[in-house]
């Protein structure tokens, strides 16, 4: 496990997380977990996405509107705590004692990171971006003690053990976004990275 890891850069940029957004993360929590909370506590894995945009700004404004998804068409909108930009910016949108919505089954112990890319091409190619991505996810592994196993790309996330979902028609939902062989080689970066 890795110890003593700095933070990186982190340019803090929030999006609103206000009391009506709170409830609606406790009531999303509380219907899809059984939690009746909005905090993450003591989080387990780190969800890696890509945004499908080229702009981290349109990226911010869909996850500051607080309005139903468009696939689930539920509140709290979707959200994560962080979001690369192809420059390599990182920016922290949401507190890391807050819960996101950000991947089916996995919102209530998981950190999500996006990058701002529209492939898992684009943003292994992008080195200032896959950089600052494995420099983020290394500290926050440091920082709660999440094994490399447990760092997964949004398709990964039917097979996590820490995956739970109450709601019957979404029990098999996941996106393609991160693939498992993406993930494979980056996880590989972070093992050898740690050594």
């Amino acid at each position: 496990m890795l110890a003593d890891v700095p933070p990186p850069p982190i340019h803090q940029d929030p999006i609103p997380y206000p009391v009506q957004r709170k409830r609606d993360m406790r009531r999303y929590a509380e219907r899809h977990y059984g939690i009746a909370s909005f905090r993450l506590e003591g989080p387990k894995v780190i969800v890696q996405h890509d945004t499908a945009n080229d702009s981290y700004r349109a990226t911010w404004n869909t996850f500051a509107a607080n309005v139903p998804d468009p696939e689930l068409h539920e509140r709290p909108g979707t959200c994560t705590h962080f979001v690369i930009d192809a420059d390599g910016t990182i920016h922290q949108l949401v507190p890391l004692s807050l819960m996101c919505r950000h991947t089916v089954g996995l919102n209530h112990t998981a950190i999500g990171i996006e990058h701002v890319g529209r492939s898992d091409a684009q943003v292994m190619g992008n080195r200032r971006q896959l950089r600052a991505s494995l420099r983020l996810t290394r500290w926050l592994q440091a920082r709660f003690g999440i094994a490399t196993e447990h760092v997964i790309g949004h398709s990964e996330s039917l097979s996590s053990p820490y995956h739970r979902e109450r709601v019957d028609r979404l029990k098999r939902q996941t996106h393609g976004d991160m693939s498992r062989s993406t993930m494979t080689r980056y996880r590989r970066m972070l093992e050898r990275d740690a050594r």
